[in-house]
């Protein structure tokens, strides 16, 4: 957003509402926070990115104005620069506006940069965490970040450098007793197990590749760093996904627990019931 514009929204006039930046989580909407599912009953806009999932945007109210704004990986509906003009437009003429996120608004979701132009707007916002990819990835795959004896630590890291381009050294993340979570890295799934191999990491190192974690469209696949491009090309795999890599990933099969199948519907009533328990 340019300097120009930012000036214009501060000589309007009209009451500024406020903008609330939500995580929707990896997309069942029973993961939910409360103050999350207040937010949207309570938002008069909602500014929505295409990894949320079908069934959080049915919790929103028919009568709220709801803008689709893109930003699935390879592909943006909107410029980063107009989601945001749009945003703090909204805000500006009085409105409750959500900023709604897939996983958590502060991860790799350039909620930062939202806030950054909010607060130069003068605009009142509020940031919603939300559960990030890799602990879905890790819960419903039924593999531990971390683990005693194992893995001690754990980094997220994009499947990409700024601007999309590729990250030339893996060496950094190549970390003993550590385990690595990269989003957004299916597309360049070949490219990441070149890079981690050139950087030391062993052939034989557990990976798994988690798709919708969480969803009905669930799906968790196995194998080694080796096989890591093979993996990712099979073409019934399911996005977002994210790839784990460490030992932890082979305790899966050990672990596992989650049936998509089995998992309770959660409705806009449901979540109404809970959310008038809680607020008593």
């Amino acid at each position: 957003m340019s300097l120009h514009s930012l000036s214009q929204v501060r000589n309007d006039t009209r009451k500024a509402g406020e903008v609330v930046l939500v995580g929707a989580g990896p997309g069942d909407p029973g993961l939910l926070t409360l103050h999350a599912y207040q937010a949207l009953q309570q938002a008069e806009v909602v500014l929505y990115d295409a990894l949320v999932s079908q069934p959080i945007l049915d919790l929103i109210p028919a009568s709220t104005e709801c803008i689709a704004v893109g930003k699935r990986c390879g592909a943006h509906s909107l410029p980063q620069a107009e989601i945001e003009r749009v945003m703090v437009a909204k805000a500006a003429s009085g409105a409750r506006v959500v900023r709604l996120k897939g996983g958590d608004p502060l991860m790799f979701g350039r909620g930062g940069e939202e806030m950054q132009t909010l607060k130069e707007a003068g605009i009142p916002f509020r940031v919603v965490p939300g559960v990030t990819a890799a602990s879905a990835c890790s819960a419903y795959g039924a593999m531990p970040l971390t683990h005693r004896g194992v893995a001690q630590g754990v980094t997220f890291v994009t499947g990409h450098g700024q601007d999309g381009q590729p990250i030339e050294d893996w060496r950094p993340y190549v970390i003993a007793g550590h385990t690595l979570v990269i989003y957004m890295g299916l597309k360049r799934a070949g490219t990441i197990q070149a890079g981690l191999l050139a950087a030391g990491m062993a052939p034989e190192m557990p990976v798994a590749i988690v798709g919708q974690a969480s969803q009905a469209g669930h799906r968790r696949v196995n194998g080694t760093l080796a096989t890591l491009e093979r993996l990712a090309n099979q073409p019934d795999l399911p996005s977002p996904a994210a790839i784990l890599v460490g030992e932890t990933t082979a305790m899966a099969a050990e672990l596992d627990w989650f049936d998509p199948a089995s998992q309770p519907e959660v409705s806009s009533k449901s979540l109404d019931n809970i959310f008038d328990s809680a607020a008593m």
